[in-house]
């Protein structure tokens, strides 16, 4: 079942809720709609996270070991995990201090998964049982202020929800493309929603880490409003129409050049994002874009005509797409209602909460049994 509501423009501010009230209201519109078309009532939900206090990133520790002829037991592998994620733990805490100016900001773990595991160079899925000298260990972890977690909290309550899941949204993008080549799958994700894009970096099949700035469809919208001086609403409109080419030449002509100032912003805030990638190798060269906001039909030309990319570790000039529902391998649309890419974030949360249904991999089992003493 599929079932959707437009938020109020001070329901959600740069991806966070600013009037809980208003999103519970909105939140089960949709959700009974959903149920009435599955002929299912939900009791659980995966809910995602967005914004620029909501920070994703790998952790590496790379660490000698003084026996490299035992092999790595489960008490070893709980105890570099256990290291990751103390590391993990007060990077970001700094980081939101610094970038807050608070000397003190109270967030919690909201998903972390291991991403990369390697011994004497070599990668590996499982490092239980193995000999060798040199391991290196990757977590990506995602925190949040207990603010915003708080929120969620509460309208899950009201809407009578357990949550099973918060997950940071370009993770679960990242997460849920890839398929078959999952393990060499390499890409940067940009997602651009309402009020924020997010960018999520994957090498390998594990993400690197996620960037989120305050920049999504509604500031296209606000400056069409103000440069055809008419309400938010009907600019939403003519925005699209004009994403879907339906607007006469000189209509298109007119809004093309209101939104192309705020469009070359937009792509300085990618470049800004992406360098901060810096200290890793080269960045992906392929760009798949998801979320409402990509249909404006300027990010895809600012992306591919500008030579924004110059100063960025990119071994050739990025090639972009867009992500599309059928690329979503795991699941199966049988509603026939999932027909472009401000789908695919949605769909990223539904493959989470089919990937915990499932059985739990070993290392997966250890990261939830440290996390649970890291929490506390």
């Amino acid at each position: 079942g599929v079932g959707r509501q437009r938020q109020g423009l001070g329901d959600m501010h740069a991806g966070a809720v600013t009037d809980i009230a208003g999103v519970i209201n909105n939140c089960a519109k949709a959700l009974e709609r959903a149920e009435e078309m599955a002929q299912v009532r939900a009791d659980q939900a995966v809910i995602g996270i967005a914004g620029e206090m909501v920070k994703g990133q790998t952790t590496y520790v790379h660490y000698e070991r003084l026996k490299p002829q035992t092999k790595i037991d489960l008490a070893e592998l709980k105890n570099i995990v256990h290291k990751v994620q103390w590391k993990a733990f007060d990077q970001v805490r700094k980081q939101l201090a610094w970038e807050t100016g608070r000397s003190e900001v109270d967030v919690k773990l909201v998903n972390a998964a291991i991403v990369d595991v390697k011994i004497d160079g070599f990668r590996v899925t499982n490092p239980i049982g193995f000999q060798g000298k040199d391991v290196t260990i990757g977590i990506f972890n995602a925190f949040a202020p207990l603010v915003h977690l708080g929120a969620l909290q509460t309208i899950a309550n009201e809407l009578e929800l357990d949550i099973l899941s918060i997950a940071a949204e370009p993770y679960a993008v990242a997460r849920c493309v890839g398929g078959d080549e999952a393990g060499e799958f390499s890409a940067i994700f940009i997602d651009i929603g309402g009020g924020t894009s997010d960018i999520a970096v994957v090498r390998n099949g594990g993400v690197e880490g996620t960037k989120m700035f305050a920049l999504g469809g509604r500031a296209f919208t606000k400056r069409l409003a103000s440069t055809l001086n008419t309400n938010f609403q009907k600019a939403e409109e003519i925005k699209l129409g004009y994403s879907k080419g339906i607007l006469n030449k000189k209509s298109q002509d007119i809004v093309k050049e209101a939104v192309s100032e705020d469009a070359d912003v937009w792509v300085s805030g990618v470049e800004l994002s992406l360098s901060e990638f810096s200290n890793v190798d080269l960045l992906p060269s392929r760009i798949l874009l998801c979320g409402g906001g990509s249909n404006l039909p300027d990010i895809k030309r600012v992306l591919e005509g500008t030579k924004w990319y110059r100063d960025l570790p990119f071994a050739r000039k990025p090639k972009v797409m867009f992500v599309k529902p059928s690329d979503v391998t795991n699941i199966i649309d049988e509603t026939g209602l999932l027909k472009d890419q401000q789908e695919i974030t949605p769909m990223g949360l539904a493959n989470i909460a089919i990937d915990l249904a499932g059985e739990e991999e070993l290392l997966q089992g250890v990261l939830r049994k440290v996390i649970n003493i890291v929490g506390r």
